[in-house]
């Protein structure tokens, strides 16, 4: 099932995600709804606060990226309840967009080389390195179940200058090909 993904100026997008156990209701089912989501929106990376779930989840799909890095040739994982547990090397901006933040899309600096500690969906507990873009993807979607978005990120200019932009996507005055949750047009509707 394609879930509808939640807008910038969603307060969900903001909170840090809970953990979860294998017995959460759904959880198999979540999973695949979320990865067939991100196809459909076109993304690489889908964390659970984006389609409305404050807990720690989210999928990710870098083969888009395997031209530029054959390592993410068949790159998809599941990352449940993930831990950053090392981030090193010198930091590098790459541009990235949101889902949640669709037609904004900002050079950001981040850590080359990660180690997260995760479970994935089969409920095996994994402590793993990643280096390059893997990394970068991995540190975006984790910053969703951290309560942290990339805009935060922007110096305090660049933030100013996306602000009428920001405020028009939270007001659902964007143009998107996949479906979508405004929290503006939410508090209309109550």
């Amino acid at each position: 099932m394609n879930l509808p993904i939640v807008a910038y100026g969603d307060p969900i997008l903001k909170r840090k995600g809970a953990e979860i156990d294998e017995d959460y209701p759904g959880l198999q089912e979540l999973i695949t709804n979320m990865f067939e989501t991100m196809y459909t929106a076109h993304g690489v990376g889908l964390a659970a606060p984006q389609v409305g779930l404050s807990i720690r989840l989210f999928v990710i799909d870098a083969n888009p990226f395997a031209d530029d890095d054959a390592s993410l040739k068949d790159f998809k994982k599941v990352f449940i309840n993930a831990e950053m547990v090392d981030e090193s090397g010198e930091k590098w901006l790459f541009n990235e967009g949101c889902l949640s933040i669709p037609d904004i899309r900002e050079d950001v600096s981040r850590y080359p080389d990660i180690r997260m500690n995760y479970f994935d969906e089969n409920w095996v507990e994994h402590e793993e390195d990643f280096t390059g873009l893997a990394a970068r993807i991995i540190q975006h979607e984790y910053d969703h179940i951290e309560g942290k978005l990339f805009t935060e990120k922007l110096s305090p200019l660049r933030k100013a200058m996306l602000k009428s932009k920001l405020e028009a996507i939270s007001k659902g005055q964007v143009d998107v090909d996949y479906k979508m949750k405004f929290p503006v047009l939410k508090k209309k509707n109550r």
